[in-house]
């Protein structure tokens, strides 16, 4: 009996996780910027929906916008000068951006962050702004945040979670002997590390974003090697472990940098 009930739920383990493979990759959109066919389920309308809907929360997390309308100004104006470059190159092949931009800072001066959310909204913490020396360290800091955005990688990581939640199931349903422990707590554990290596993946691919159209609207790309220091000043590459982080070290991301300068700088 006890072969049986083993059988039993290897199948099904099988079977869940032939659904969870088919699921993901019949999610197939290609960018309508890049070019990149990506596994989405969600359409770029959906994305600024989402973002427009849970940025007001996002912003209260960090304590609200900063309360200075000249500051709010310079970071949209900046942000506004990077994503025209992308517009004017879309419309160049005769597409058009389906997103929605904004910029924003946030209260908080403890906390050193920027992020975008999906669709275009982008925030950065006056904590952050405040250790930047320069207009084009800012377009450094936008312009990966911008790049996120065009690349989807919100859309595309929500995709692979779903895919990667249906493998632990079909796991943690074979491997099951009644504890709720063994095989389901290891793929959990593998689970976390895959997605935390697609999210490396897409900063390094933001940060190569961002020095091209840093260069493309005339702001010095070498400040986005400024922003790396500053970062590693603030301890953004000495706490834990790089491999269980879902940002690469500053000191990796400025080798990748140092070649996209060399590349796009020609």
């Amino acid at each position: 009996m006890r072969s049986s009930g083993l059988k039993f739920r290897l199948f099904i383990g099988v079977v869940m996780a032939i659904v969870a493979l088919i699921s993901y990759y019949s999610k197939n959109q290609v960018n309508p910027i890049t070019g990149e066919k990506q596994h989405i389920d969600l359409t770029p309308q959906q994305e600024v929906a989402m973002g427009l809907q849970s940025a007001p929360q996002m912003a209260q997390e960090y304590g609200g916008l900063y309360n200075d309308n000249e500051v709010q100004q310079q970071a949209k104006a900046v942000g506004y000068k990077l994503v025209k470059q992308v517009d004017d190159e879309a419309k160049a092949k005769g597409i058009s951006i389906p997103y929605q931009f904004d910029f924003h800072v946030l209260a908080d001066d403890q906390t050193i962050n920027a992020f975008a959310l999906p669709g275009g909204q982008i925030f950065i913490t006056v904590g952050l702004l405040k250790r930047l020396k320069s207009e084009d360290q800012l377009a450094g800091v936008l312009g990966h945040e911008i790049g996120h955005v065009i690349h989807r990688h919100s859309a595309q990581q929500m995709a692979k979670s779903d895919f990667y939640n249906g493998l632990v199931g079909a796991v943690a349903t074979a491997t099951s002997d009644g504890t709720g422990m063994g095989g389901g707590q290891i793929a959990q554990y593998v689970a976390q590390i895959q997605e935390m290596k697609f999210g490396r993946n897409d900063e390094l691919q933001s940060d190569e974003f961002g020095v091209r159209y840093m260069i493309n609207a005339g702001y010095n790309p070498n400040a986005m090697i400024e922003v790396m220091e500053i970062l590693a000043e603030a301890g953004g590459g000495q706490q834990g472990d790089e491999f269980m982080s879902t940002h690469p070290s500053p000191e990796n991301r400025t080798a990748k940098i140092k070649e996209h300068i060399s590349k796009y700088s020609k």
